[in-house]
This record gives C-alpha cells, sequence and structure tokens, in this order.
C-alpha cells in the first residue's frame, strides 16, 4: 500500500507562486504514474499535471502548461508542484493521485486509485 499526504496550500494573491508537496510512503517502488488534480467548487474534478515515477514521461494540462511544473525529490519520495502566475481561476482543492498501472491514462482521474486528502489553494485578485 501507498499513502500519499499533501501539504503547502495556502491562500495568495494573483501573480504569486506557491509550491506544493505530497509526500509518498509505504511500497512507493510500485508506483508507476503520481498526478496533481484539482477540484474548485460546483466543478468536476481537473487534471492538472502527470508523471511517471521514473520521470521519463511529463504531462501538462493546457491551462497550466508553462506556470506549473511537477517534479520530485528522489531522496525523500516527495512530488512537488511548483506554481508560478497564479491566477484567481487556479483557486481550487489540489490532490495527488498515484496508480502502480502502466497502462493508466496519465489525465484520467478514473485511472488513479490511490489519493491524498487535498491542500485548499485560494488565489485573490
Amino acid at each position: 500500500q501507498v499513502q500519499l499526504v499533501e501539504s503547502g496550500g495556502r491562500s495568495v494573491q494573483a501573480g504569486d507562486s506557491l509550491r506544493l508537496s505530497c509526500a509518498a510512503s509505504g511500497r512507493i517502488f510500485t508506483l508507476w504514474y503520481v498526478a496533481w488534480f484539482r477540484q474548485a467548487p460546483g466543478k468536476e474534478r481537473e487534471f492538472v499535471a502527470a508523471f511517471t515515477w521514473s520521470g521519463h514521461s511529463i504531462t501538462y494540462a493546457d491551462s497550466v502548461k508553462g506556470r506549473f511544473t511537477i517534479s520530485r525529490s528522489n531522496r525523500e519520495s516527495t512530488v512537488f508542484l511548483g506554481m508560478n502566475s497564479l491566477k484567481p481561476e487556479d483557486t481550487a482543492t489540489y490532490y495527488c493521485a498515484a496508480t502502480t498501472d502502466p497502462r493508466a491514462v496519465p489525465d484520467d482521474a478514473e485511472n488513479y486509485n490511490i489519493w491524498g486528502q487535498g491542500t485548499q489553494v485560494t488565489v485573490s485578485s
């Protein structure tokens, strides 16, 4: 089993930067994809970014491409989401997710069976 714990969410102003963390523990060597999703009030969960645990393949949603960066700290088994030039429309609860299935479609939430509890990001204009 793998456990994911997100942290780093807070209230910021438009244009600010923020870095979210997702600490992974347990059988992390079994992971294939790790991703970030977000969900705003009244909206469906939305894909943000994903990469293979090996780091060889990275995918971003068009809405965040060029502003957000997904990365990983090998030693600490922590996945980061660096967010620059934040906009009010980035306001959401951000979730870290993982799957051990190499056949998973990385931008489809239905393919992920391991989820963290979420961390809230609020961007004010």
